[in-house]
């Protein structure tokens, strides 16, 4: 086969490759826009479901200062919640792009990471949700005398809310980001044992970065972070032992 005629198969196959991952972007978005209708409709009982947890036995109350400033949370909320409902979709036509690419020692790998990935997303929101919000916004309260009053923006707080579920969500996959690592042999256990205290440095700077500039929520998120650095290191070193 000539050199030429080579050049022209990998330059075919490349436009066929873009070709199928633009099919796959465009029914993704088009799930999101199946599912964005649901989400408008869903969107000002959770905003409402939203503001009520937070405030729970507290006596105050949220504000807004624009005229549009809910109905922006309320389209932010509904293409959150399109988002949600089309992940399953979305995840499916990314992976049916990604496969055929793949050794089957690889799709099952994949396979696992994404399913546990996604759980411990969920499980960073959970945590996040129930655990580390009503605890910030005690915080916040607890600063109120007989002279200061809390004057809370809804936009604020649930723009707060919004971004500390997504940093919990991307922290919570340490553990497995670290046994990736470890079990396909780019890094040692050795080597990131002996490295904790960087680790503990990174961490600090990550959690700082991806939350507000108060030392109380990057402290919430350091704290289990680092936990689950542990448990991840843990399970690298077990399935190491084992396939020893």
């Amino acid at each position: 086969m000539s050199e030429e005629k080579k050049q022209q198969e990998q330059e075919e196959s490349f436009i066929s490759h873009l070709e199928a991952f633009r099919e796959a972007l465009i029914k993704c978005l088009i799930s999101l826009c199946v599912t964005l209708p649901v989400g408008l409709i869903v969107a000002p009982k959770g905003l409402n479901f939203l503001t009520a947890y937070l405030i729970g036995k507290n006596k105050f109350q949220f504000n807004y200062f624009s005229p549009t400033e809910v109905f922006v949370l309320q389209v932010k909320m509904a293409v959150l919640v399109a988002f949600v409902l089309a992940f399953p979709y979305i995840v499916k036509k990314l992976w049916e792009f990604i496969v055929p690419a793949l050794y089957d020692n690889e799709k099952k790998f994949i396979k696992s990471t994404v399913l546990l990935s996604f759980f411990l997303f969920v499980l960073g929101n959970i945590f996040c949700f129930f655990v580390i919000l009503p605890l910030i916004i005690n915080f916040g309260l607890s600063f109120t005398t007989n002279y200061i009053n809390p004057v809370f923006s809804i936009s604020t707080i649930v723009n707060l809310v919004l971004w500390l579920c997504v940093a919990f969500g991307i922290m919570f996959q340490i553990p497995l980001v670290i046994y990736s690592l470890i079990k396909w042999d780019i890094v040692s256990y050795e080597s990131i044992k002996d490295k904790r205290p960087y680790v503990v440095v990174v961490l600090l700077i990550i959690a700082g970065i991806l939350t507000p500039p108060d030392v109380l929520s990057q402290v919430m998120l350091f704290t289990p972070t680092y936990l689950l650095f542990e448990c991840g290191l843990l399970a690298a070193k077990n399935i190491k032992k084992e396939e020893e």
